[in-house]
């Protein structure tokens, strides 16, 4: 099998997106690209949904994935809350040391 590209495959990627481009406005100038009615659109969805969905390994892998993202953000969002809760006991601790520091001391 040979390895070099051929036809569109030899264009550069901009040509290529310029090209389709063109096409798509000549079909629509033309009436011959399809819209989707949204009951199409929603039929398409549900079928795709509904393959994808039978592949539990997928489904899986991809769970296990959003699950570990999740616990990520939720771990970066209790640090930050840690982070800011000290930063603030620091503020009040030091504006607390300050207006002491204010009062005279009697001697």
């Amino acid at each position: 099998m040979s390895t070099t590209k051929r036809g569109f495959a030899a264009l550069d990627p901009d040509k290529r997106r310029e090209m389709a481009v063109r096409g798509g406005k000549a079909a629509q100038a033309k009436g011959n690209a399809h819209k989707f009615t949204t009951e199409e659109a929603r039929s398409a969805g549900r079928l795709g949904g509904s393959k994808i969905s039978a592949n539990r390994e997928h489904m899986s892998r991809i769970g296990r994935a959003g699950g570990a993202k999740h616990a990520e953000l939720m771990r970066a969002k209790e640090i930050q809350t840690a982070a800011e809760t000290v930063e603030a006991k620091l503020a009040d601790e030091s504006q607390t040391t300050e207006s002491t520091a204010d009062v005279e001391q009697p001697a």
